[in-house]
């Protein structure tokens, strides 16, 4: 859990810093807008997202991340050298390509290791780390402010210092991450089998390395697997504010060194709205929808007061941006949610990467709609983050009932005697022998398996 934290917090402030890069100079050293590049990021992403999830289950996950981390710390540290849109472009895509592999390998091992209440708790706390990368990106964005070399500007400064903590990540996320709890090195023997017999009441199984044609035939014809996919894209249009939160402080009239303080205090927020929703989701019963649907409420005040606050109120127009950024919990609990519901290693992998592969079109298409046209009030851009903020909630209670009837329908049907299943394996002196073995540990889908009870 502790690597699984510190990668997240270093991979999304890898990701965002083009835009404290921003307020650092890079736009006027190299004539581009963060804009553009935001937008090859994600596509970039979306391209690979597929190809990852295949290769994080044919190859061992914590040695497939290793080398994506390894990769993109080199890819970050390369930003520093680069004068020109055709060399950033290369190295966010790069970037692009290579994080794919982290949330949805997170998404895995989670699965392998924790129950579905806990995999909520243990979702939420990486990914809140968001947040906390946030506070630190800020902070060392402005002590590069105060480094004066000469040749050297910050943003080149900000690129080193965090593409040589990326190396080092990479470098221990090798050695010490394990694939699965079965290869755990620091559990015992005894202590691994326990750790796989946890996880009995999940009825996903633990890793399947085959490929199977009918589970992901499955998934793509799961109406749940599209209205998550719906959510997920509508709910990252506002994602954009990423990298364009620092320039819509900074035309609130802040300075440069304001701005970039100033810029911690979603990170403080985003860690309190994540850590509260996952503990409420926890805590009450099936209530993944509600919890995820009450958090779009601040974020409706703060879209309405951005619009219709005067613009020489400052400070209400900075309390309203910060409003508008506490939506992330719903997001949070719909990946955690998707990895509860979804059974059959095949299945979850493509699930979660047309999930994410979703999260990229709504990332890739949102930098777009920062036009300068729009400058200052950004009315266009903040009406249809508004739009899709009533458009979310009203999803997850979709997907809630949708989940109800299921179980219903499951439960009206007869109840059949426990059957027995047997797989055939090799012993150590070569003989062919039949074993049973429990149906929590096959890999059946949650259509296959009748027993399975979607949580809510």
């Amino acid at each position: 859990m502790p690597l699984m934290c510190a990668l997240y917090w270093i991979q999304f402030m890898d990701k965002t810093t083009l835009g404290y890069a921003s307020i650092l100079g890079i736009q006027h050293a190299t004539n581009l807008t963060t804009n553009e590049l935001g937008t090859v990021f994600y596509l970039s992403y979306l391209l690979f997202e597929f190809p990852q999830n295949l290769a994080l289950q044919k190859f061992p996950v914590a040695k497939w991340m290793s080398i994506n981390i390894f990769v993109w710390a080199v890819a970050l540290a390369c930003h520093a050298a680069c004068k020109s849109f055709t060399g950033l472009l290369v190295v966010r895509m790069l970037l692009g390509a290579c994080e794919g592999s982290i949330t949805a390998g997170f998404l895995i091992v989670s699965s392998m290791f924790y129950t579905r209440t806990e995999q909520t708790l243990r979702v939420g706390y990486w990914f809140l780390m968001n947040g906390a990368a946030q506070i630190i990106a800020g902070f060392i964005s402005f002590g590069v402010l105060h480094i004066n070399t000469k040749g050297f500007e910050p943003w080149q400064w900000l690129m080193i210092v965090t593409g040589v903590m990326t190396m080092i990540l990479a470098i221990s996320f090798w050695f010490l991450f394990p694939d699965s709890p079965t290869n755990a090195w620091f559990l015992t023997h005894d202590e691994r089998a326990k750790a796989v017999q946890r996880i009995k009441e999940n009825q996903t199984g633990v890793e399947n390395k085959h490929f199977k044609m009918e589970q992901m035939i499955e998934a793509l014809t799961d109406p749940k697997t599209w209205l998550f996919a719906l959510f997920s894209a509508l709910n990252n249009v506002s994602n954009s504010l990423t990298n364009q939160q620092s320039l819509i402080i900074a035309s609130f009239g802040f300075s440069v060194l304001q701005t970039t303080l100033l810029s911690c205090v979603p990170g403080v927020l985003e860690i309190f709205t994540i850590f509260t929703g996952v503990q409420l989701a926890a805590r009450w019963p099936n209530s993944r929808a509600y919890v995820g649907a009450m958090y779009f409420v601040p974020s409706w005040i703060g879209i309405l007061l951005l619009n219709l606050l005067p613009w020489s109120n400052q400070a209400g127009l900075l309390v309203s941006q910060f409003l508008a950024e506490t939506s992330t919990p719903g997001f949070v609990l719909s990946l955690s949610w998707l990895n509860n519901v979804t059974a059959g290693h095949t299945k979850r992998v493509v699930t979660n990467a047309i999930m994410l592969s979703a999260y990229c079109v709504g990332n890739a298409a949102s930098p777009l709609m920062w036009k300068d046209q729009y400058k200052p009030r950004n009315h266009v851009p903040w009406a249809v983050i508004g739009a899709t903020y009533v458009a979310c909630p009203v999803l997850l209670l979709i997907i809630r009932a949708v989940l109800v009837r299921e179980n219903r329908i499951r439960d009206a049907e007869p109840v059949h005697a426990s059957e027995e299943y047997v797989i055939e394996r090799i012993t150590e002196d070569g003989k062919r022998v039949e074993a049973n073995i429990d149906k929590e540990f096959l890999d059946l889908t949650d259509r296959q398996n009748r027993d399975f009870r979607y949580v809510l």
